[in-house]
């Protein structure tokens, strides 16, 4: 996949309307602080297109960038940010489950986990969700330059059973310090863009 053009297109607050468009969709989701804004920068090739923040939850709406003109990367708010009041996270979380089960497009949600941790209880419930919804989440295993090569393939194997993933799960460790994993990200988008074109 090569980026040439990249437009923050549409942004979806609380009572917005999801947008009805015409380019395939992939969403990503992940706890408030793991590396989305990162990533998501990483992948258009921008320096600070997706909005980075020392304050982690600040994403409180859902953020549609047209790629190429031909697929969205949607970025979803951030969810378990502990200073969030009660009232908020359930807004957060309304306005996810509308959108996931509302996009006519949807159809790759990208699930992306600290690899230095196990999955926490927000991310298990989260997976499970986005289960439900129909979709199998692709992991993006996110800060690998962080913990040693040698602990990789343990902390993927901790993600995978703590979340009860099956053995077909795509785990993917992603570096936004050394691009690590960019290549593996941009071969699935590029096999649903295929799919999406037959």
């Amino acid at each position: 996949m090569v980026i040439k053009n990249v437009a923050l297109e549409t942004v979806c607050g609380i009572t917005s309307k999801i947008p009805d468009n015409l380019y395939p969709e992939v969403a990503f989701a992940g706890k408030s602080n793991v590396g989305k804004s990162s990533l998501i920068n990483v992948l258009m090739n921008r320096k600070s297109l997706a909005r980075t923040s020392s304050q982690p939850g600040k994403t409180q709406t859902i953020n549609f960038y047209n790629i190429n003109s031909e697929i969205y990367f949607v970025d979803l708010p951030g969810y378990g940010y502990a200073r969030a009041n009660e009232e908020v996270k359930a807004k957060w979380g309304k306005m996810v489950e509308n959108y996931l089960h509302k996009s006519k497009q949807l159809k790759a949600v990208f699930l992306l986990i600290d690899i230095r941790h196990a999955p926490g209880s927000n991310d298990c419930i989260m997976y499970d969700w986005i289960r439900k919804q129909g979709y199998q989440p692709i992991i993006i295993a996110t800060k690998l330059d962080k913990i040693k090569r040698s602990q990789v393939q343990k902390q993927v194997n901790l993600i995978k059973s703590t979340l009860k993933a099956g053995s077909d799960t795509l785990v993917i460790p992603f570096s936004a310090e050394s691009r690590q994993g960019r290549e593996e990200i941009y071969a699935v988008l590029d096999e649903i863009l295929e799919k999406s074109a037959e």
